[in-house]
């Protein structure tokens, strides 16, 4: 690689670094990392409601994997950086060819040419193979043992409700609507009361 691209390549590497550095100082200001204000400002959470507790772990989690993201950036920057000074910059770490100048356009910190990088992401488990062991057995919940042929539909649900209500040993607690419900003590009379008084 020649010398003035080289420079190009430097010069826009200490770009995108100060850029990073600005991002990570911005975010400070605005409370997106490292904020512990809320948290700290109570003496107990006792009274705070839950979903308002997990919205601010949330935002500080975020605002962690912003910073953890830019971090990791400026590390990748100084190492490319650290490689051009060396002469082995645009060389790729896994299989030691030049790495393509469009790819170091695009991404000037790349430590691998597009064909390690992508052998690299696709050792990384499938976004299919990788989901929460409770999908299992929400898929089959769903199912409801049909399979997944038909939907579950007003007629189904029709037969469904007709075969909890033909259970045996069921026991109705309700009266027909029609009928007016009277608690026993309120059948029991004035003239009742009165014969029972001496």
């Amino acid at each position: 690689m020649d010398n003035d691209l080289l420079e190009k390549f430097k010069n826009k590497l200490k770009s995108q670094k100060r850029e990073a550095e600005d991002l990570l100082r911005q975010m400070e200001r605005n409370d997106t990392i490292k904020s512990n204000e809320e948290f700290s400002s109570e003496l107990s959470a006792y009274d705070n409601h839950p979903a308002d507790s997990a919205s601010s772990l949330f935002d500080k989690e975020r605002g962690l994997a912003f910073q953890k993201n830019e971090e990791v950036v400026i590390e990748k920057i100084d190492n490319a950086l650290k490689n051009i000074e060396r002469g082995t910059y645009g060389i790729c770490k896994g299989c030691g060819m030049e790495i393509d100048k469009k790819r170091l356009e695009y991404v000037p910190y790349a430590e691998y040419c597009s064909s390690c990088q992508r052998d690299i992401d696709n050792l990384k488990p499938a976004e299919t193979k990788n989901r929460p062991s409770e999908e299992d057995v929400i898929e089959d919940t769903m199912e409801n043992g049909c399979g997944s042929q038909t939907e579950f539909d007003a007629e189904d649900s029709y037969q469904a409700v007709g075969k909890f209500n033909g259970r045996k040993n069921i026991v109705e607690e309700y009266t027909d609507e029609d009928e007016e419900y009277v608690e026993p003590v309120e059948s029991i009379s004035n003239e009742q009361y009165k014969n029972q008084l001496p």
